[in-house]
């Protein structure tokens, strides 16, 4: 499916079947690997990548929490997206960029050396969903949330994607699709890739930030909904005023909005409802280039 792709792996161009690094590279074998992930969008002259600033801000965010150190730039990682947008083919999709030790470790912890970077673009294609628009449903799942003060949440580390599958593999096993897990102290706090958003009464409610994944999404959301009249809060959210809520949506990079139908035995009256709907066209606005208010959000690398 993917065999007559690229990547861009440390400067270099490689076949993705011979993109590879060792069993024991440290990266595997220690989990010591972080990576972040936006979305490119057909745009009026060419192929635009969705705030790829804000997502390379946090990728570099997310080194100097791991105490890493990035081997190239912010721009030089610019110059091998567009490099790779264009060897293949990429008009709408996704990329991917892995930070990573990729020297082998069979018995350090701790490396001092610099982190080895790659750069996957991968086309849209049914597998990745991109169009999905069906409502889904929702459970709070039997495994907490990360506490920050054991590893820095806030990172985009691969290792901490271990609680996301457990919480998405819970929820799964029980007949849904998302898994939300709380926090140690019982708040809401997140789904395995999600972001959560409640509305009630008309205004628009998220977990704020501390105990979540700092989402370029969410944080796209919060800044953009005030222009169409909707009100936003950051605020700790009990799992009952959830299961209260007027509508329920999620998002997250491949799926900008998707409104759930759902939540434990709960069915929610109208979905998506206004709120949710009006997020939605928004957001698609946005990224189609629709909405001039937010050009600055879409970058161009083709």
């Amino acid at each position: 499916m993917f065999e007559h792709l690229k990547i861009w792996m440390n400067g270099k161009i490689v076949p993705w079947n011979n993109a590879a690094v060792h069993i024991m590279s440290h990266g595997f074998s220690r989990a010591s690997a972080m990576f972040d992930v936006f979305g490119i969008h057909p745009g009026p002259k060419g192929p635009v990548a969705f705030r790829m600033d804000k997502h390379l801000d946090r990728l570099f965010r997310s080194a100097e929490l791991l105490g890493m150190e990035m081997a190239y730039t912010k721009e030089e990682i610019v110059d091998a997206v567009r490099e790779i947008v264009r060897l293949n083919n990429i008009n709408r999709g996704l990329i991917k960029i892995l930070a990573y030790y990729g020297e082998e470790a069979v018995i350090s912890l701790v490396l001092d050396s610099k982190l080895d970077l790659a750069v996957c673009g991968i086309p849209e294609m049914d597998d990745l969903g991109l169009d999905q628009t069906k409502p889904i449903d929702i459970c709070f799942a039997k495994w907490r949330k990360i506490h920050p003060a054991t590893v820095p949440v806030e990172a985009k580390a691969c290792s901490n994607y271990l609680n996301g599958m457990l919480v998405r593999k819970d929820a799964m096993s029980k007949g849904y699709d998302v898994g939300i897990s709380l926090t140690t102290d019982g708040y809401v706090a997140e789904g395995s890739i999600e972001s959560v958003f409640m509305v009630k009464d008309g205004i628009l409610k998220t977990p704020p930030r501390g105990n979540i994944l700092q989402s370029v999404t969410r944080m796209s959301i919060l800044e953009a909904a005030p222009a169409i009249g909707i009100e936003t809060l950051e605020k700790q959210i009990m799992p009952q005023e959830l299961m209260a809520a007027d509508e329920i949506f999620v998002c997250h990079t491949g799926i900008k909005v998707l409104p759930v139908k759902r939540i434990e035995d709960r069915i929610l009256d109208q979905v998506p409802g206004p709120v949710s709907s009006r997020i939605s066209a928004l957001m698609d606005n946005i990224c189609n280039s629709r909405d001039d208010r937010f050009k600055d959000w879409l970058q161009t690398v083709g």
